[in-house]
């Protein structure tokens, strides 16, 4: 899955730390978010698109392998 979390957290003027601690996780999750490396929970998706004023769909982009069963 890929994300615009790091573009739009950049558009904020807002850390990674800050984001994380906005949201209630570690600095690493966002880390691995904006690799592309860890999948939200949807809660955590929610959270995510509140501080960033944005919705889910257009933060976390699913590709088709992504979508597989």
């Amino acid at each position: 899955m890929k994300t615009r979390i790091k573009e739009l957290r950049a558009r904020k003027n807002l850390t990674q730390a800050q984001l994380a601690d906005e949201v209630g996780v570690r600095r690493e999750t966002i880390v691995f978010l904006e690799k592309g490396k860890y999948n939200p929970s949807l809660k955590l998706a929610y959270l995510i698109s509140r501080v960033l004023g944005e919705r889910i769909e257009k933060i976390f982009i699913f590709e088709e392998d992504d979508l597989q069963p």
